[in-house]
């Protein structure tokens, strides 16, 4: 995996990610750093990818046990130690799970395997941080 960040100076702390796959990211730091609040924060950036890592983890599993998923939200928040590096210390994530019929073992399953065994950027991150996972389960 691969990816280049190049600093666009005109923008005052303003970043662009291209990623080996040929898709760019925008970054932007907070006022108060010099930046223009125009895109996400770096930090914010690697909460968000961690979000869509588990989310795709929690649906593919449950598609693979057959079980009729039609949406899949996870809701993130995050607190970081208060001295740098500012490492997250404690991350939430709420899902909301969409289907039919969907079994509550089913999804407590998915995210437990998403989190203990498959998605790379919440295990990474369990290393500093406390991870707390919660859902609920709405019929479509």
């Amino acid at each position: 995996m691969e990816c280049t960040i190049n600093w666009m100076p005109s923008t005052g702390m303003g970043f662009i990610a291209e990623t080996g796959s040929g898709h760019f990211l925008t970054m932007d730091g907070a006022p108060a750093g010099g930046g223009r609040d125009l895109a996400p924060r770096p930090m914010e950036t690697v909460l968000a990818g961690t979000g869509g890592c588990t989310a795709y983890d929690v649906v593919l599993i449950l598609q693979r046990g057959r079980h009729d998923v039609r949406g899949c939200q996870v809701k993130l928040s995050a607190e970081r130690a208060e001295q740098d590096p500012k490492v997250f210390t404690r991350i939430v994530m709420d899902f909301t799970v969409t289907g039919k019929n969907l079994p509550s073992a089913a999804v407590e399953r998915a995210i437990a395997l998403s989190h203990d065994r498959y998605c790379s950027a919440s295990i990474m991150l369990g290393k500093t941080a406390e991870i707390v996972t919660r859902f609920e389960i709405v019929e479509a």
